[in-house]
């Protein structure tokens, strides 16, 4: 009997949560260790499900760069990156497209169909949904001293981002599945980052939540603690002491540019854990870091 009223408990708890989240928009960046194990790939699917299925819009994100350099190893193609970007010949796009927009999209598609849900699988390419441009990227030449261009192929970067399509399908009840491909002026494709594009589509949805699944816990103090929330006014000062450094800088503002762009809180949480994005909105506590506008 204990364990029955335990839980219920769960259930009220989340109660004001559900209530609260009803019909708005809920993007979820999906990568990392909760895209390979398979007893994290199942509860995220079942996560997305329930949401769908309680009133919520998510809208799934995801990335695929393990799974791209797994298929270029098999070819005998060698993989660079310069600043963190995987460098993109066309050869190597032909790859990220056919990795991102087919095997990986369609195994989430095919995860969450298994398990009751609606889901339908997109690229940027579709109805123009991410429009895109060349990434423009520079490093400073260690004998002139001056800023140089550096040329990583079809790396691109958000433009624009066209929901049409997204609120379409949400209002036929369905859920999208992006791949984080864009398409630019004159038809050329491109291999853009994860999170940037979850960030841009958020912003562009005015979603009441972005979360950003990842390997870690969240932000961290000097002292290795988790820090709960963060107002965006925060952020340059926390980059400057190095509070928020190293590949938690680009994530973190992402989440910045999405406040900025609308969307009402991000989240910064470990995907590692089961069920992390039911946890982070339907509890009290939340396992992450949350990135908003605290003062007002």
């Amino acid at each position: 009997m204990k364990e029955l009223i335990e839980k219920a408990n769960v259930l009220m708890e989340a109660l004001p949560y559900i209530k609260r989240f009803s019909n708005k928009t809920i993007v979820i960046k999906y990568g990392g260790n909760a895209m390979v194990e398979e007893r994290l790939k199942e509860g995220f699917a079942q996560d997305i499900i329930l949401m769908k299925y309680i009133g919520l819009n998510p809208v799934v994100v995801h990335g695929g760069g393990p799974q791209i350099g797994r298929v270029l190893e098999a070819m005998g193609k060698e993989t660079r990156f310069i600043q963190g970007m995987r460098v993109t010949d066309r050869e190597t796009m032909d790859v990220v497209e056919m990795v991102l927009g087919g095997k990986v999209n369609k195994e989430i598609v095919g995860n969450i169909n298994r398990h009751g849900g609606k889901a339908v699988g997109l690229s940027g390419k579709d109805g123009n949904l991410i429009q895109a441009r060349k990434l423009a990227m520079t490093a400073v030449n260690p004998d002139t001293l001056t800023p140089e261009i550096i040329d990583i192929g079809m790396v691109g970067e958000v433009e624009r981002v066209q929901p049409t399509i997204i609120e379409a399908l949400e209002q036929s009840n369905f859920i999208p599945v992006i791949a984080p491909i864009g398409v630019g002026l004159e038809g050329e494709t491109y291999n853009i980052n994860a999170d940037l594009v979850a960030g841009r589509v958020a912003g562009a949805l005015r979603a009441e939540k972005l979360i950003l699944l990842t390997d870690v816990e969240g932000v961290k103090d000097g002292n290795g603690r988790l820090i709960s929330t963060i107002d965006v006014a925060r952020v340059p000062d926390l980059i400057n002491d190095g509070t928020i450094s190293g590949g938690m800088i680009p994530k973190v503002n992402c989440c910045v540019d999405a406040v900025e762009e609308g969307v009402h809180k991000t989240h910064i949480i470990d995907g590692r854990m089961e069920h992390a994005v039911l946890l982070e909105i339907f509890t009290d506590k939340g396992i992450g870091t949350a990135i908003a506008r605290f003062d007002q």
